[in-house]
């Protein structure tokens, strides 16, 4: 929904109506979209014949639905960002042979735009990579970027400060699947750290409900100041202070490290939908910005191996930083907004 809350926003800036189309599940989300108007589409998706049945036959009506809504607007581009509450919006416009245009956010093409990719006028990456995308369209694919929250776009503009002999700042995140990983091994993996380490951290951790008191718990144990919460809202204020993130490798936390120039230990998560989450890594591993360590070598000497690998060499953080900075796109929501006004003719 970021992405295309983020386009929303530039285009209507622009001086350009926006109209939000999704399934009723997808509104739950759009409270502060910026939209004069918010189509709820019948959409659905699931496994097994029956439910597959099931789907279609909601997918159909919410295609009936676009066609009469997008006549009565007279829509002139439409922009689908993936996942089966797109499908109904691009198929009709697709039918009306209006202009059209998908956004892929991860490195891997999703199984919707897998779809429909072949059929609308223009694809937008936010990675250099686009996997499970064919020949055709990989030549009509544009990098644009993955936009990212105002206030994570403005710490490109600010020099990340190494921590010299200073303490050290790391800030641990967990996506909301899979965290449990994180939230166990951390701890444990920097308590193993060398005591004179130890004394310098200063760590923020998002950590499960579950896992918060045996947290906090060992880091008291190992004399590591930290802070343990389930969430954090000002990530911005976090990211800007931190030296070092560890976490997974969704699409967007690829993108705002690379904009916030930061250094990075990447888990990525096996579960997700054709890897895609080691695949985004591949932005910032390759240039050497981000360690990976994938989740079946996740052990606690593997991840204390890896920090202290990162932080025993001086000039490393600040090459890990300058890595991740060439890999940003600040102005991906700018990209995006020109490539949908050109795909509108």
């Amino acid at each position: 929904m970021f992405p295309a809350e983020a386009l929303a926003r530039e285009m209507a800036g622009r001086g350009w109506r926006v109209i939000l189309a999704t399934d009723h599940r997808g509104q739950q989300y759009a409270q502060g979209f910026p939209a004069e108007e918010r189509l709820a589409l019948d959409a659905a998706t699931g496994s097994g014949p029956v439910a597959l049945a099931r789907a279609g036959v909601a997918i159909v009506r919410g295609v009936g639905q676009a066609r009469a809504a997008f006549t009565r607007l007279n829509a002139e581009v439409v922009v689908g960002f993936g996942g089966y509450p797109s499908a109904p919006a691009l198929v009709a416009a697709i039918l009306q042979r209006r202009p059209t245009l998908i956004h892929e956010q991860n490195a891997v093409l999703g199984r919707t735009n897998r779809i429909l990719a072949p059929y609308v006028r223009a694809v937008a990456s936010s990675f250099p990579t686009l996997d499970r995308a064919g020949a055709a369209v990989k030549a009509r694919s544009h990098i644009v970027g993955a936009p990212v929250r105002a206030d994570i776009r403005a710490l490109f503009d600010r020099a990340w400060v190494p921590p010299g002999e200073g303490p050290i700042r790391i800030l641990v995140t967990g996506g909301s699947q899979g965290a449990r990983m994180l939230s166990e091994t951390t701890p444990r993996a920097l308590a193993a750290l060398p005591q004179t380490l130890r004394a310098r951290l200063r760590v923020q951790q998002q950590s499960r409900p579950e896992t918060l008191e045996a947290s906090r718990q060992i880091y008291l144990d190992a004399g590591i100041a930290a802070e343990v919460a389930p969430f954090f809202r000002d990530m911005a204020t976090r990211l800007s202070q931190a030296h070092l993130v560890i976490g997974r490798a969704g699409a967007s936390t690829c993108a705002e490290l690379a904009v916030a120039a930061l250094p990075s230990i990447l888990i990525p998560l096996k579960i997700a939908t054709d890897d895609h989450q080691r695949l985004n890594a591949k932005l910032l591993s390759d240039v050497s910005a981000a360690e990976v360590i994938l989740e079946d070598d996740v052990t606690v000497e593997a991840l204390t191996t890896a920090v202290a690998g990162v932080l025993a060499d001086p000039g490393r953080l600040a090459a890990m930083s300058a890595a991740a900075r060439s890999v940003a796109i600040p102005d991906a929501a700018r990209r995006l907004a020109d490539l949908a006004e050109a795909t509108a003719g």
